[in-house]
């Protein structure tokens, strides 16, 4: 027999993710503001071909056809963002109101087709307003972002339920103000520590705002994991792998469970010190109804002396000649069932959803049809392996594939697809793909 729903029983949630600046288009549609991507991909060299979202998908437009096709699928859930600057187009102050209507209809269609909406407050596009005043790095972006989450719950509330605070902070603070290389293109290890302990005091900041003003609502966020591997036995590399663990697993979520940040492992984290105040330690933490894992791949680590900070660095799935996804990961769906027995291991861990999990591999449309058999076998095994770490015990809730849609992919533009709807950017035409009917099959009744 093969694989099946059956075994995760009826309260199981199976859904897709997606987010707002990867698929709404309508960048400055009905009194949206700036965002800091709508800023990036305007300078020269950031973005893969020179590409940007202005369009992307067009869903702004677009967003009935494609839940009826979401529907026809029988996707049932749909975890997306709210773009912060279509509500608030300097970041706070006046609300815009033609922005709150347009995610009135959206969740309104969603909820005639039979579809449970699960909103992303924040899925990295900043307001540019805010960013001029230093964006994350700032303080007092934890009650700027506390506004604009009240504003969302109490505009949408009555209709949604499942709350997501932040998608994946250590993706957003480190490459958006580490490494430069998103949005908004900041470096240094200053403007590091200084967006994270303020992402970390904003995840609870906001998850206690829904909380206060609608106490029934399921609450979570989401973290961007990979299960780390050493690259031999060598102690070095040992060593390494647990301070590349620690920076890439471990950062955010132990500070939302009252551990603190994990500065033994990575004594540079001390620092962070500096930008707390009195009562951070207390207000980093928040009982989560559930925390989204977000799992595509493993890393292999090796020691490095001539990476400061952290002394260990990547060995790329190129080098070690295994097969990789078109955004150069190793294919390794294993990877979900050892963050799952990672997380839950956490003795007061809440429950874990798979908020994202996916592949891109090419594609290539044949008489209007897309045969992916690669991402259709990445999907089979990582639900297989998710199946095994709710077998060992893991309370596991849901799961979300990334994506629906073929998409903006942030800094590599829109050559990596993951979509299980091929989308021809020219002409907005929408194909199911193989792996798109094989998960509806899945999902079938």
């Amino acid at each position: 027999m093969g694989l099946t729903k059956e075994p995760f029983g009826t309260d199981f949630i199976w859904g897709v993710s997606t987010a707002a600046y990867q698929i709404e288009g309508g960048y400055l549609q009905d009194g949206k503001g700036f965002s800091i991507w709508d800023d990036f991909v305007r300078k020269s060299g950031k973005i893969a071909k020179g590409e940007h979202a202005d369009v992307a998908c067009d869903f702004y437009h677009r967003y009935d056809d494609d839940l009826k096709l979401m529907r026809d699928m029988n996707i049932r859930h749909h975890r997306f963002s709210i773009s912060w600057s279509r509500i608030f187009p300097v970041g706070r102050g006046e609300v815009n109101q033609a922005g709150i209507d347009y995610y009135n209809r959206l969740i309104d269609h969603m909820l005639s087709l039979g579809i449970t909406p699960w909103v992303t407050l924040y899925h990295w596009d900043l307001p540019s307003s805010l960013e001029i005043k230093g964006g994350w790095t700032n303080r007092d972006v934890v009650e700027w972002f506390g506004d604009y989450v009240a504003c969302c719950v109490r505009n949408f509330g009555d209709r949604v339920k499942h709350w997501m605070v932040l998608n994946e902070p250590m993706v957003f603070t480190g490459a958006g103000y580490f490494l430069g290389i998103h949005a908004p293109g900041r470096r240094g290890l200053n403007s590091f520590l200084a967006a994270t302990h303020h992402a970390a005091l904003a995840q609870a900041h906001g998850a206690r705002i829904i909380k206060s003003l609608q106490a029934e609502s399921i609450v979570g966020t989401t973290f961007s994991t990979s299960h780390i591997e050493p690259f031999s036995a060598k102690d070095r590399d040992v060593q390494a792998a647990k301070r590349a663990d620690a920076l890439l697993n471990r950062l955010f979520v132990e500070p939302l469970l009252g551990l603190g940040y994990p500065t033994e492992e990575i004594k540079t984290l001390r620092k962070i010190e500096k930008y707390m105040q009195a009562d951070d330690e207390k207000n980093l933490k928040f009982d989560m109804d559930l925390v989204g894992v977000q799992n595509y791949t493993r890393e292999i680590v090796a020691h490095s002396y001539f990476i400061p900070y952290l002394r260990a660095k990547l060995v790329t799935a190129q080098d070690r000649q295994v097969p990789v996804t078109t955004m150069n990961w190793e294919v390794y769906p294993e990877s979900i069932y050892h963050i799952l027995k990672k997380y839950s291991a956490y003795e007061n861990m809440p429950p874990l959803m798979i908020t994202e999990n996916g592949a891109s591999f090419p594609d290539e449309v044949t008489q209007d049809k897309v045969y992916d058999p690669a991402r259709t076998q990445y999907l089979q095994d990582a639900i297989a392996h998710m199946q095994r770490a709710k077998d060992d015990g893991v309370d596991v809730r849901g799961y979300f594939v990334w994506t629906f849609l073929d998409n903006f992919e942030w800094a590599e533009g829109y050559d990596p697809r993951f979509g299980l709807v091929h989308v021809d950017f020219e002409t907005q035409r929408r194909i199911i793909k193989d792996s798109g009917k094989w998960y509806a099959d899945f999902l079938r009744d």
